[in-house]
């Protein structure tokens, strides 16, 4: 994510216009400024066609600021897990949308997004405090993921043959390529695909959405110092490709050791 302010004058990305080949932005004529005599002869003319444009609908029309919004609010996540916003700081919609070069717009959207997530608070005409969370707090969370997901991954552990768990060995890898070269937020993304790809064998969506936003909850603010950032993430990266070997290997006392150990760092 960019530090400082957008360049002066620069047009925010879903401004109109913005997407020249975009449906919705070619010149439209409207039909009151057409001749009726010519209106006549278009609709004989797709008549003959067999056309009926007035039963057929819309084209669909892009939906621009919705996208903006998603780009912002990944950025937003991104700057939450390396720690560039700051818990206990405010920051107002127009200030972060001046540093991504849009307008306060998509900003306030996706910051209320983040606050129903919990990862800051609204504060009146000031606008949004980073959630500052103690270790019993995440200590908590740790908990309820381990409950929600130690019992799902045993019981996997003896159902899902070995092939399907070789599948997800990139997802494993990633997780380490992450932790290497210490890009927390990579590893943060890397880290959830991988645990979402292991319970989405139960079958269960509402158990991986639960699981998942917990799982994102617990991963900001960030509270580990730089000094001891990259090898927490390493011992991590290390048990999510130790677990995926016992798996494949259906060693189920080494898997549910591994389980167990995973929560306690409460980091993955």
């Amino acid at each position: 994510m960019e530090q400082g302010s957008a360049r002066e004058g620069a047009r925010p990305a879903y401004a109109p216009g913005a997407f020249p080949h975009a449906p919705g932005n070619a010149a439209r004529v409207p039909q009151d400024r057409v001749p009726e005599q010519a209106r006549g002869r278009q609709g004989e003319e797709e008549g003959a066609r067999g056309e009926h444009t007035h039963s057929e609908p819309p084209a669909p029309r892009a939906v621009r600021r919705h996208s903006v919004r998603g780009q912002i609010l990944d950025a937003l996540r991104a700057a939450l897990v390396d720690g560039e916003l700051v818990p206990g700081q405010v920051y107002s919609a127009p200030a972060l949308g001046a540093r991504f070069g849009v307008s306060a717009t998509p900003v306030r959207e996706a910051m209320q997004r983040l606050a129903v997530e919990g990862a800051v608070e609204v504060v009146p005409n000031r606008g949004f405090r980073v959630t500052e969370r103690g270790p019993r707090e995440l200590a908590e969370l740790a908990e309820v993921r381990a409950l929600i997901e130690v019992p799902v991954m045993l019981s996997l552990a003896r159902t899902v043959p070995a092939h399907r768990w070789s599948v997800l060995r990139p997802l494993a890898e990633a997780t380490v390529a992450a932790a290497a070269v210490g890009d927390r937020a990579a590893y943060a993304e890397s880290d959830r695909a991988f645990h979402r790809a292991v319970l989405t064998l139960s079958g269960n969506e509402q158990l991986v959405s639960i699981a998942d936003e917990l799982h994102r909850r617990s991963q900001w603010p960030l509270v580990a110092g730089p000094a001891t950032r990259r090898a927490e993430l390493l011992a991590d990266a290390a048990e999510h490709t130790a677990l995926l070997d016992a798996l494949i290997a259906q060693d189920l006392t080494v898997v549910q050791a591994l389980v167990r150990e995973h929560f306690t760092g409460a980091d993955g």
